[in-house]
């Protein structure tokens, strides 16, 4: 579970709106499927902007009105990402532009799912546990080469701690670095520390290359 792609988290099913479509359409729309925001598509299914609630409440409390169109209503251009990044940086997307939900296009710009911040606040319910056997199984025989139980890996709220010797040549800052992208870490403390007498896994826990 190590750096789910945004292809992973998405929602297939996305409700959609046209640029046509009326406000109250628009309205109904987003109580049916509980929602608080559809992407606006053209005809060929490429997205062109996103109405939220925000933008009715907006449109309304300007008008006095119930009125507009989707391509009226819509901010546009539309932010979107694409499936195979990861989901970090949908997060960073989300956080710079102040949104809270992000079509997802194909190489065509097409619509083919949604990734909202409900999705990514799901990696930081993982366990502590769950984070703990991902540094041990998969982090740490990649980078840091030490045998088993040489080095000793604690969570606690998704901070997870780092303590032992590892082999001279071990390049521990990229060690810290693989264990941060780890899905639900929240911080990272070291206290690895090199030494001649370390010894390194042997060839079945090396990496390869």
């Amino acid at each position: 579970m190590e750096t789910l792609t945004i292809g992973e988290l998405m929602t297939s099913r996305v409700a959609r709106a046209r640029p046509g479509t009326s406000f109250e359409s628009l309205v109904r729309l987003l109580r049916r499927r509980r929602v608080s925001g559809v992407p606006v598509l053209d005809r060929d299914d490429k997205v062109v902007g996103v109405v939220s609630e925000k933008d009715l409440h907006k449109s309304r409390e300007k008008t006095g009105e119930h009125r507009g169109t989707a391509a009226e209503l819509m901010s546009s251009p539309a932010i979107t990402v694409h499936p195979e990044q990861r989901a970090v940086h949908a997060a960073r997307v989300m956080g710079r532009h102040g949104v809270n939900r992000l079509p997802v296009v194909d190489e065509e710009d097409r619509l083919i799912g949604i990734v909202t911040r409900g999705d990514l606040l799901r990696l930081f319910q993982r366990t502590d546990a769950a984070i703990r056997a991902d540094v041990e199984g998969r982090v740490l025989p990649r980078t840091a080469r030490a045998s088993e139980g040489a080095v000793r890996v604690e969570v606690r709220d998704g901070v997870v701690m780092l303590d032992g010797q590892v082999p001279a040549g071990v390049d521990i800052p990229g060690a810290v670095r693989q264990a941060w992208r780890v899905d639900g870490v929240t911080g990272v403390v070291s206290r690895l520390r090199t030494g001649c007498g370390a010894r390194a896994a042997g060839p079945e826990r090396a990496p390869a290359g």
